[in-house]
């Protein structure tokens, strides 16, 4: 069975990037503990469009709608098949549920409406 990947890009004010490393940190840490492979939040750092032949790609900040104070990122979690997915997720959810008593007031550093996501089939692999 191939791999799956839950894939995120979203968009972070500058002055809130503490603030979501440490959310990130946190879900990182809920996410292996039930058996994630891999999870990775990546900041943009070098996202100039790039030229490919006589064509040139769109930029992270334009596709995302990031203004000049914002940041985008690209997160993913790996994990071992679709099933294997649902059966993380669903644990990880619970846990959130539990939690949720003690985090309704937390704001989120970014805007959820701007966040993209999706399963993604794992076609290959290197």
């Amino acid at each position: 069975m191939a791999k799956y990947v839950d894939g995120f890009v979203l968009v972070v004010p500058k002055d809130k990037t503490e603030e979501y490393k440490k959310m990130a940190e946190e879900g990182r840490d809920m996410w292996i503990k039930y058996g994630a492979l891999e999870y990775y939040e990546s900041r943009g750092d070098d996202l100039a469009p790039q030229e490919m032949g006589d064509e040139k790609g769109r930029a992270f900040p334009e596709m995302a709608g990031a203004k000049s104070d914002e940041t985008v990122w690209f997160s993913f979690i790996v994990f071992k098949s679709k099933e294997h997915r649902d059966e993380v997720n669903a644990k990880v959810m619970e846990e959130f549920g539990k939690q949720s008593e003690e985090g309704k007031d937390m704001q989120m550093p970014f805007d959820m409406k701007r966040m993209a996501y999706g399963g993604f089939q794992v076609e290959v692999e290197g």
